[in-house]
């Protein structure tokens, strides 16, 4: 039975590729890079290479996965990748302009699709849930991250698996984001020549809030968009997977950053 008929949201059903928005926590907070529409569409033409993704799709394939919940989905690029290979997929995330993007994507009408975080999710079990990119860092106090890990545990079918990645802080990877080494100029369909970069602006203890800035070359606009991650170390993550039950099964490098990132693989025990 497919995971999408399983889902029953408020007495009904939730129809493939349909958009489920619960906000029983709160309101929704998202960067301003991925809930505003301008950025959001255009955040796939300044961020192409997505080999990164490449790992997971092998720990999919690792742990032979057949249902697969993507925390923090943004335009939807590793979900839409998963459906076309037949995987049940469920993408969440809090920024709708981002999920319109993912919506608009070839494979979408095969994904369901959550406007919400973990703490929204519906009642539901999938054999792996997935955070790429920074998604893990964006939990800043430890009650958001500890929350978020039950929410996962709650999902998790027994034996399911964790994959997520978090930055090395002893690499200090946000020394290089300045706009001497990341600005970009792209001429992007529909859109026109956009010119983008980060810089940051602030370091304190394990917290780094940096700044994108965008400029449309054909009106003019400038938009800014902050962000703040957390650098958690080795130590801090494993008593964190500890703490709500979930066990730490492999802890790996990403093979897209050697060196720089932990990529960890948990699982709720049976």
């Amino acid at each position: 039975m497919l995971l999408l008929a399983t889902i029953d949201i408020l007495g009904r059903r939730l129809e493939e590729g349909e958009i489920f928005n619960k906000n029983n926590r709160g309101i929704l907070m998202a960067d301003e890079i991925f809930e505003n529409p301008r950025l959001a569409y255009i955040y796939d033409p300044f961020d192409p290479d997505r080999s990164d993704l490449d790992a997971y799709e092998s720990i999919v394939n690792e742990f032979g996965a057949n249902s697969v919940l993507d925390i923090g989905c943004g335009t939807g690029t590793f979900a839409c990748r998963l459906a076309a290979k037949g995987i049940e997929v469920i993408g969440l995330d809090p920024a709708k302009a981002s999920l319109k993007v993912a919506k608009s994507k070839q494979w979408s009408d095969r994904v369901t699709w959550i406007h919400g975080t973990a703490l929204d999710l519906p009642s539901l079990k999938v054999d792996l849930v997935t955070m790429t990119a920074n998604v893990a860092q964006v939990f800043l106090t430890d009650e958001e991250w500890n929350d978020t890990l039950l929410a996962i545990k709650r999902v998790l079918r027994p034996g399911g698996i964790l994959a997520f990645e978090t930055r090395k802080p002893e690499a200090q990877a946000w020394l290089n984001w300045n706009k001497t080494n990341t600005y970009k100029r792209v001429d992007i369909p529909k859109c026109g020549i956009v010119t983008g970069w980060v810089d940051v602006y602030d370091v304190r203890d394990s917290l780094v809030s940096f700044r994108w800035t965008y400029t449309f070359e054909n009106d003019g606009a400038t938009i800014m968009s902050d962000s703040k991650l957390r650098f958690r170390n080795l130590k801090e993550i494993t008593q964190s997977l500890k703490e709500v039950g979930l066990s730490v099964e492999d802890v790996r490098e990403a093979p897209d950053r050697l060196g720089r990132e932990y990529v960890f693989i948990a699982h709720r025990p049976d």
